[in-house]
């Protein structure tokens, strides 16, 4: 007797749905043979050594240090966020932010490393057009994009800004 005998309707259906449900399970566990590769951007900052994606981790707030001649330049505090910490260092010359780098950011797998790619550099420019921690967040980096405008709040907060 075949399994799929028309005399058998409830059969033939719990087939169907055993073979339905096994092909999506198999659909949905494919993973990409390649891991995705990592454009660098010149302005792109390299993440500090000592980062961490434990929660609670913090290195603590080097606050500031200063220069001669009006500039200053000072590092936030540092921001667990979900996929690890961010901080932020900020240049200040003359009241205007001259410089932004980051200096911690989450990099602990591929995907952090992509996204962070191009969600740095974006947050960096954005920041020294706008002056301010008042920036856009960037899509798809949404936990580092608030990350990094808290710890550069905090830093512009310590210079007096």
């Amino acid at each position: 007797m075949h399994a799929l005998n028309k005399n058998r309707p409830l059969r033939r259906i719990m087939l169907a749905s055993a073979a339905t449900v096994s092909g999506m399970v198999m659909l949905l566990a494919l993973k990409p043979h390649t891991t995705p590769t990592v454009i660098s951007d010149s302005a792109a900052p390299a993440p500090s050594a000592g980062a961490s994606d434990s929660p609670g981790a913090s290195s603590g707030s080097g606050k500031s240090g200063s220069s001669s001649s009006g500039t200053r330049t000072v590092t936030g505090d540092t921001v667990q966020t979900r996929w690890g910490p961010v901080q932020v260092k900020v240049t200040i010359k003359s009241g205007k932010i001259t410089d932004v780098t980051a200096v911690q950011y989450p990099t602990e797998n591929p995907r952090d490393q992509q996204i962070n790619s191009y969600a740095i550099p974006q947050l960096r420019r954005e920041t020294l057009t706008a002056q301010s921690a008042q920036i856009d967040t960037v899509s798809g980096a949404t936990y580092t994009s608030t990350g990094y405008k808290q710890s550069l709040q905090s830093a512009l907060d310590s210079a007096g800004r």
